[in-house]
């Protein structure tokens, strides 16, 4: 993955946990597409980026997961 994408996509993971929390914090719903139907599993694209992320919530331990991260090259 080039430098630049990299850096776009770590802060892009940044603002996605804080947006989560707040989210969760607020009774709304997380950023993204529900993947399951008991709202742990999230999947979305990066904007403007060659990016996929699919997400967990760990609500328990208040973060977030991150088991696939998608770039197409």
């Amino acid at each position: 993955m080039p430098a630049d994408l990299r850096g776009k996509a770590a802060n892009f993971l940044r603002a996605l946990a804080i947006e989560v929390g707040g989210a969760l914090d607020l009774g709304r719903h997380p950023p993204g597409d529900p993947m399951d139907g008991v709202g742990v599993r999230y999947s979305l694209e990066v904007p403007g980026e060659p990016v996929i992320i699919e997400y967990m919530i760990m609500r328990d331990a208040k973060e977030i997961r991150v088991p696939v991260l998608v770039w197409f090259c």
